[in-house]
């Protein structure tokens, strides 16, 4: 049963006593959600977190460009010199200190893990300096926060949240019929007001009820338009960096249908169709699916899925209940099932098992030392580059659906041989007594395999202490939980 340590979480560290009952300990975990681990002083809200963003994004598009307008160079160094005054290369390292601290250092690595899974749910992709900013506080905020409330307030809160707002493009979805539309200055600017299809595109096919419910285009263009007027407020000095609220002006009038459902014009229609489309049949199949292929294999079977739907329904959408099922699930068929582990995962799992969480994330201590004006240290940007380098960085996503957790999407050669690259960069976040101790890796073995003996066969092999960490690391028994 110590593969179960694996799979819902990230192993156990070095001599760690195994919790005699390993179903109560995961699900207890989900309960509930406590403090951050992360006590470092740079932990500020997602809105906290826009003032920062504001400073890039219009310092950058106005003041100066204009200034270096003539001068190229001059624009590149002013522009890298802003970078370091808001801590754009700063913020993603910080973040991933939190959500790393979570996973490995905290009590609670089971509800760190699917955490992880919701933030990959709700991707907000790589675009307008979002993953700099905003993505890691949005994280924190609008997901992990909603972990011990039911599914539909989760994602409402995710799909009126700044960041996704932005990400999807809500800003820029007008009523065509809207009392803005009808104004003096759009016609003179050229600027008429439009449906933008895209947020309300994703919510229906990403978020909740995915295409299995049947929906048609009709029905995305009728959701695009209760999602009319949801968008920041805009001024000329402020960028786009207000609260999100719901502008009338903006709103397409008159009575719309999803899924043969009459929704009246409105901001409470928004929430009303979220809740029926989280409340719908192919919602709870899609993430109940969701969950078990995350959790224990890639293709689930619908014995698998039936007691996360099950929770589901008796409970309303509670995620704790939801969370415990699908951890059930896991512990039923983990002598089973085998379920490869994505580059983030997996390098937790290198750090947790190998015991070097004192070195990996970057300390408290370390990252309070951070000024603003200076670029950070290549310490405090190793997770950055880390994350991007093996193809799995949280905040950087290239598509709206986020990472595959599909096996034959991670085992490209190159990707194979970047783990073997940072299996050994893991070997030296030791240490130096921990390097040059010739029992860890037994050790490590013994405390995380039911077939310890097989596993030292093969690592005893080896002619290093680094060659071990490599070998074990990429091991099938390792990269599969």
């Amino acid at each position: 049963m110590k593969n179960f340590f694996r799979k819902v979480a990230f192993g156990l560290k070095p001599d760690e006593k195994a919790p005699s009952d390993p179903l109560v300990w995961a699900q207890k975990q989900v309960e509930s959600i406590p403090e951050f681990n992360w006590k470092g002083k740079h932990i500020y809200s997602e809105k906290e977190m826009r003032k920062y963003w504001i400073t890039q994004r219009v310092e950058e598009n106005t003041t100066l460009r204009k200034k270096y307008k003539n001068d190229p160079e001059g624009f590149r160094r002013a522009e890298e010199q802003l970078r370091n005054d808001t801590g754009q290369r700063y913020w993603p390292n910080n973040e991933i200190c939190i959500r790393h601290a979570e996973g490995i250092r905290s009590d609670n690595p089971v509800l760190a893990k699917l955490w992880y899974f919701w933030t990959n749910h709700f991707t907000i992709s790589d675009t307008q300096s979002l993953a700099e900013f905003s993505t890691g506080a949005y994280h924190r905020d609008f997901i992990r926060a909603n972990m011990d409330k039911n599914f539909e307030t989760m994602a409402i809160e995710a799909t009126v949240a700044w960041p996704m707002i932005m990400h999807l493009d809500n800003k820029d979805n007008e009523g065509p019929k809207s009392q803005s539309a009808k104004e003096e200055w759009r016609r003179r600017e050229k600027r008429p007001a439009t449906l933008n299809e895209n947020h309300a595109r994703e919510l229906m096919e990403l978020h909740t009820i995915s295409p299995d419910a049947g929906y048609n285009q009709k029905d995305v263009e009728e959701l695009a338009k209760i999602m009319t007027g949801w968008r920041p407020k805009w001024t000329k000095n402020k960028d786009m960096g207000h609260d999100v609220t719901f502008f009338s002006d903006r709103h397409e009038p008159g009575k719309k249908y999803v899924l043969g459902k009459e929704y009246k014009k409105g901001r409470k229609s928004l929430k009303t169709v979220i809740k029926d489309l989280a409340n719908h049949p192919s919602c709870r199949e899609f993430i109940a699916t969701k969950l078990c292929r995350y959790l224990i294999t890639d293709y689930p079977t619908p014995e698998m899925i039936a007691p996360v739907i099950k929770a589901w329904e008796q409970s309303d959408g509670y995620l704790p209940e939801v969370h415990k099922a699908a951890i059930k699930v896991a512990f039923e068929y983990n002598d089973k099932y085998r379920k490869f582990q994505n580059p983030e995962n997996w390098w937790l799992t290198t750090i947790n098992m190998s015991g070097s969480t004192d070195k990996y994330p970057v300390s408290e201590y370390n990252m309070n030392k951070f000024v603003f004006g200076f670029k950070p240290s290549q310490e405090m940007r190793f997770p950055d580059w880390l994350l991007e380098d093996i193809g799995c960085h949280p905040y950087k996503q290239k598509q709206p659906n986020g990472y595959s957790d599909l096996e034959k999407d991670w085992l490209s050669t190159e990707l194979v041989i970047r783990r073997l690259i940072y299996a050994k960069k893991a070997f030296h976040q030791y240490k130096v007594k921990d390097q040059i101790d010739d029992t860890i890796h037994e050790r490590i073995i013994r405390t995380n395999f039911d077939n310890p003996d097989k596993i030292l066969k093969i690592v005893s092999k080896a002619k290093t202490n680094e060659e071990k960490h490599m070998i074990l690391f990429n091991l099938p028994e390792v990269l599969k939980a």
